[in-house]
C-alpha cells in the first residue's frame, strides 16, 4: 500500500511519524549527544547503538539522486526484503524536504532500535548520515551515484540489488567522518575553485547525462578558466602559514586521493579516512601548467604536479581574506555546495557514524574503476 503524507510518501503499512524530541535524545544507547563544535578531547564511547534484527528498515530516497526512476529503486528494495522476510518502509522525498525526512526517519530509527537506508550518491548520503550520526542510530547505503566513493571505500557494492541484499545481513561498524563548522562529510569538502567544478558539472550533468566522462570534461573546463585566487591563513596544530590557492580540497576517503594519486605524506597516525585527512592545495598556475596538473589527475599523479601541495591533519582553521561586508565564504562537501561564515573549521569527529557492513567487508577499497 502506498500512503501520503505532507510532501512525504511512504509505502508501507502506515506512514512514519516523528517523534518528540525527548525519545530521539534519550535513546542513543551510550552515545550523549554533543554539539559538533564541542571539545574533542573527551573521546566518544564505541558501544553499539542499540539494534533489533527484526525490526522495520527505513529506506530514504532522495527524488533527484541517480539516474533510475522510483519505481525501480522501489523495486530493488522489495524484492531484497521479500527473500529474506525482512520488513521495510519506503519513504521518498525532493531535495528540500530530505534533511527533514531523514531526521524523522534518524529519530523513528532510534526509537524502534533499526537502521536508516540512504538511497542515492553521495549528496543523498550526506545528508542521511548527518541526521544518523546526530541521532546516534546504524545507517545503510545502496549506492546510485556517479563515483560512489563512499560505498566502495567500506566495501559496498556499486550494484543496487547487491547492496540491498547485502545489508539485510550487515552489522553496525564505526567509520570516521569529518565535519567542516557544523556540516559533517563523508568523503570530503573544500573552498575555492572545486565548489565551482561541482556546479558546473551539475549542468553538465543536466544537459549531457551522468557519467564520469561528462563529470571529468566539465572539471577542465572549469579549471582552465579558474582565476579567483584565495586568501587563506590556515592553522593546524601549533603551526599557522598564509597560502595564496586556487582550492583547498580536503579529504576523508583514501580511496578518492588513491585515484588522484594525491596520497599526502604518512606524518600522522593512522590514514585518510581512518584516524587522519588530507589537505591538498592548488597554487594559481598558468593555462600550460593547468594542463598538465589536469593530465597528472587523469593519470593518477596529481600529487607529482606543479602547484599541488599535500599534508594530512586533524583539525584545522581556515581564515579567509573576504571583501569589506563579506561573512561568509563558498564551500563544498560531498558534492553540495553552500555558504559558511568564517572562519572555517574542519576537523576529524570524534565520535563515528555506525554504517552496516558485511561481515569482512569493513576498511576495504574495491579495485580502481575505469571512467565510464
Amino acid at each position: 500500500m502506498i500512503c501520503r503524507g505532507d510532501s512525504l510518501w511512504v509505502v508501507g503499512s502506515h506512514i512514519l511519524k516523528p517523534p518528540s524530541s525527548a525519545i530521539c535524545c534519550s535513546m542513543t544507547d551510550g552515545f550523549p549527544l554533543k554539539p559538533l563544535g564541542a571539545d574533542s578531547a573527551q573521546r566518544c564511547p564505541l558501544s553499539l547503538p542499540r539494534r533489533d534484527p527484526a525490526a522495520t528498515l527505513l529506506f530514504v530516497i532522495n527524488t533527484s539522486s541517480g539516474a533510475l526512476d522510483i519505481d525501480a529503486k522501489r523495486a530493488v528494495i522489495e524484492s531484497a526484503l521479500a527473500m529474506r522476510g525482512r520488513k521495510g518502509e519506503i519513504m521518498v522525498c525532493g531535495p528540500g524536504d530530505l534533511p527533514r525526512v531523514a531526521a524523522d526517519a534518524a529519530a523513528v530509527a532510534v526509537a524502534r532500535g533499526t537502521a536508516v537506508i540512504a538511497v542515492g550518491g553521495d549528496g543523498s548520503l550526506n545528508t542521511v548520515a548527518q541526521a544518523s550520526h546526530a541521532a546516534g542510530c546504524p545507517m545503510g547505503v545502496i549506492p546510485y551515484g556517479t563515483f560512489n566513493y563512499f560505498a566502495r571505500t567500506h566495501g559496498i557494492p556499486t550494484e543496487p540489488a547487491t547492496a540491498a541484499r547485502l545489508l539485510l545481513d550487515a552489522g553496525p561498524m564505526p567509520v570516521q567522518v569529518g565535519a567542516i563548522n557544523d556540516q559533517v562529510f563523508l568523503v570530503n569538502a573544500s573552498l575555492g575553485v572545486y565548489p565551482e567544478l561541482l556546479q558546473d558539472r551539475e549542468a553538465y550533468k543536466a544537459r549531457f547525462g551522468r557519467s564520469r566522462w561528462v563529470a571529468f570534461v566539465a572539471a577542465c573546463a572549469t579549471l582552465l578558466r579558474a582565476q579567483r585566487r584565495l586568501s587563506l591563513h590556515i592553522e593546524t596544530g601549533s603551526s599557522a602559514r598564509d597560502v595564496q590557492t586556487l582550492t583547498l580540497f580536503v579529504g576523508n576517503n583514501r580511496l578518492q586521493l588513491q585515484q588522484f594519486g594525491a596520497e599526502p605524506e604518512d606524518t600522522l597516525a593512522g590514514t585518510p579516512g581512518d584516524g587522519s585527512m588530507a589537505a591538498l592545495i592548488l597554487r594559481p598556475v598558468g593555462t600550460l601548467s593547468m594542463i598538465g596538473l589536469m593530465l597528472h589527475g587523469a593519470m593518477g599523479r596529481l600529487g607529482e604536479a606543479a602547484g599541488v601541495e599535500g599534508f594530512e591533519f586533524h583539525h584545522m582553521v581556515v581564515k579567509p581574506t573576504l571583501a569589506p561586508g563579506r561573512r561568509k565564504v563558498v564551500v563544498a562537501f560531498d558534492g553540495e555546495v553552500a555558504h559558511m561564515r568564517a572562519p572555517i573549521d574542519i576537523r576529524v569527529l570524534d565520535k563515528p557514524l555506525y554504517l552496516l557492513q558485511a561481515t569482512g567487508a569493513a576498511n576495504t577499497t574495491n579495485a580502481p574503476e575505469t571512467v565510464a
